[in-house]
């Protein structure tokens, strides 16, 4: 039998590392005597960049399985709910008297490639004037209304509407140390790496450290973020920029606190589009988390932070506005040998749509699931992780590009450049060509591991007004009474649970004095 690898070194904490740490020790039961060790190493003076404060509804399902108390996650990391997108002046810039938007909530009432596809049907008018994301989802109105997802009494990780969170992300990965190290059995080392120690054969061997000697180790996992200490430092695996297609290299980031303690908070990201980029807008607990993300080929860094001002308003004054550059673009390899890279160390894209800490546990998830034991097994584990997350990653620049290339905004060389074919991806290019005379359906969306789905793509394409005329082809939607059904039943649900939902304030002030039922 070939080499065993018993012990994984995980370089690097955040989110990134914690995530990876945590998912691996508790898929290997690394708590169990003769099971596979797990250690992470972390410097003690390099601050963690805390920026994706957005997470996916797959993040339930993967603190759940570690054992995290909901609402002991949500108190300690200033956790609030989160129910999708609002997209503002994406279509159309802003006039003096009104602005438009559209929603990517996290659901729709019908899912579109296994219950009903009612995309056709409102193309074809069955529900009469109402924008698609209000006649296809509750969320919607749930959002405008300031509603929670669920109440009080809901179990924990259950939901009546789906939803992810909004988080503090530096609290919540000391939050995700404290509760893996002493329950999951991982080992935290302090320590700079200063050398990265290959073997004959260029398997990673070891790491020396300023103040913890040489750590060894059969299996290491890069999550050293930017620097990239093995995957570039030590492997020299290259880094594949993706800024012909995406812009925005530079963001401003700022915590802007709330007027009044008791001020309603989103429960959704409010992403506004601007000159030269769009903001974001997070709400949590105690604070709003408020970013402008642009180009500097398009603006300035002055321009930039006055747009930034102007948009979160006089409590932004005497805040710092925090320079982070961007750097897009992937890993021409993800796994190389007995090292994977995850983070930013494996890629980047810039933070529309929230994509980030949703992609960390999908590589943690299958890493763990397809762990190798031997080190026979890791080129074949190795070929499919890469394939896997090249496609992924491939899709999600896509999908990101998506919400700029078919904007009707003219008012800036920005969003002029951003609807330039050779800026757009092929497989988008023929996918928008379809698209205009057949609607997406479910065999647009072929592999398994595509992140953003059919309905995904709906919402950002008929939220954006994409130009599409099925009328030709009207006959082949015979079921125009049961659509106009389902689209009204879609409004009845909506006013039910508008009426039995609480605000969300008031509920996470309770879920932080309270919690949640287990049962």
């Amino acid at each position: 039998m070939s080499k065993l690898i018993n012990h994984v070194l995980v370089v690097g904490g955040g989110t990134a590392g914690w995530l990876s740490a945590s998912i691996l020790a508790k898929q290997l039961n690394s708590q169990s005597a003769d099971a596979v060790q797990v250690t992470l190493v972390e410097s003690p003076n390099i601050p963690i960049v805390g920026v994706g404060e957005g997470t996916w509804p797959t993040i339930r399902t993967t603190l759940e399985n570690l054992g995290i108390d909901e609402g002991e996650f949500m108190r300690e990391c200033d956790a609030t709910f989160k129910q999708g997108s609002q997209f503002v002046n994406w279509v159309k810039p802003p006039t003096k008297t009104e602005s438009e938007s559209y929603y990517h909530p996290l659901s729709a009432v019908f899912h579109s490639s296994y219950d009903f596809n009612l995309a056709p049907y409102w193309l074809l008018g069955n529900a009469g004037e109402t924008p698609y994301d209000q006649a296809v989802a509750t969320q919607c109105h749930i959002c405008d209304e300031g509603l929670a997802p669920k109440k009080i009494t809901t179990p924990a990780y259950d939901a009546l509407q789906n939803y992810s969170y909004h988080l503090n992300a530096n609290k919540f990965s000391g939050f995700l140390a404290k509760h893996s190290t002493k329950n999951l059995g991982i080992k935290h080392i302090k320590a700079n790496v200063t050398k990265v120690n290959l073997d004959a054969d260029g398997y990673i061997d070891s790491l020396e450290t300023d103040t913890a000697g040489t750590l060894s180790a059969d299996f290491f996992v890069d999550c050293s973020g930017s620097r990239a200490l093995i995957i570039d430092g030590a492997l020299n695996i290259p880094w594949l920029k993706i800024d012909n297609i995406l812009f925005n290299d530079t963001a401003l980031a700022m915590q802007v606190p709330y007027e009044n303690a008791d001020d309603p908070i989103a429960t959704h990201t409010i992403a506004t589009a601007h000159e030269a980029g769009w903001t974001w807008d997070i709400g949590l607990h105690n604070r709003r988390g408020v970013g402008y993300v642009y180009s500097s080929k398009h603006t300035t860094d002055e321009r930039a932070e006055a747009v930034l001002r102007e948009y979160a308003g006089p409590m932004s004054k005497g805040i710092e506005a925090r320079k982070i550059p961007l750097n897009l673009g992937y890993r021409e390899k993800f796994w190389h040998k007995n090292c994977v890279a995850i983070g930013m160390s494996a890629a980047f894209i810039e933070p529309l749509e929230a994509s980030a800490i949703f992609l960390v546990e999908a590589g943690a998830n299958m890493m763990a699931d397809q762990f190798p034991r031997t080190r026979d097994a890791l080129q074949y584990v190795e070929e499919k992780y890469n394939k896997t997350f090249r496609l992924r990653w491939d899709k999600s620049v896509d999908f990101v590009k998506l919400h700029y290339c078919i904007t009707q905004r003219e008012d800036t060389s920005y969003w002029v450049d951003n609807c330039h074919p050779d800026s757009i991806p092929e497989a988008l290019k023929q996918r928008l060509a379809h698209w205009k005379t057949h609607p997406p359906t479910k065999y647009d969306f072929d592999y398994a591991y595509e992140p953003f789905v059919l309905d995904s793509y709906l919402f950002v394409l008929y939220g954006m007004k994409f130009n599409a005329d099925i009328s030709h082809n009207s006959s082949s939607f015979p079921k125009g009474k049961e659509a106009k059904m389902k689209f009204d039943n879609v409004e009845h649900v909506g006013k039910m649970l508008a009426k039995e939902l609480p605000s969300h304030r008031d509920l996470v002030e309770k879920v932080y004095k309270y919690g949640f039922s287990k049962i």
